[in-house]
């Protein structure tokens, strides 16, 4: 099933950055219904953050045909491969397809640069976590293939909180 014709997808512009982080902010919320209100109460990304990101073409987003910004995808761009670093979809606009075409985007972006990988980290248990990445094509990456970068990020995790136990890597390899 592919998202509706009526979404388009370009990178971010300066002004979609408060947009961004209202859409992580209402995703987030979601994670009160699986018992992670931490989540849920958290304030998003910093806009100087967003504003970087946009600035170095690392925000796509997924814009309705009435104009709104319906989700994005926060990458960050690596010698071989690209590291997804964030997924977000309005509740409003869920169960379109959005998410899984933000990710075919980010795959086509990497192919056109030669990276045929993407990675990313995510809740093991949470429905719209790795079993929704899994259906598009990802698959855990184990603790012992984890590379001296995913450790890094790993530890990085650690440090803002983040309960690694409950978290897993994932790679989706792009032909």
């Amino acid at each position: 099933m592919q998202p509706s014709s009526d979404i388009a997808f370009r990178f971010a512009a300066p002004d979609d950055a408060e947009t961004v982080r209202t859409i992580e902010f209402d995703a987030g919320l979601r994670f009160a219904s699986v018992g992670m209100a931490g989540i849920a109460d958290a304030p998003p990304m910093s806009l100087a953050l967003v504003e970087r990101k946009i600035a170095a073409r690392e925000i796509l987003v997924a814009v309705d045909r009435d104009g709104t910004c319906a989700g994005f995808v926060m990458f960050e761009p690596q010698p071989a491969r690209i590291y997804v670093q964030e997924l977000d979809v309005l509740t409003s606009h869920a169960g379109r397809r959005i998410g899984a075409a933000l990710i075919d985007e980010v795959a086509q972006l990497a192919r056109s640069r030669r990276l045929m990988q993407l990675i990313l980290s995510t809740y093991r248990e949470v429905p719209w976590n790795a079993p929704y990445y899994r259906r598009l094509g990802f698959s855990d990456i184990e603790e012992a293939d984890l590379d001296a970068a995913l450790i890094a990020r790993r530890e990085a995790h650690i440090a803002r909180g983040l309960d690694e136990s409950k978290r897993v890597f994932m790679r989706r390899d792009l032909a």
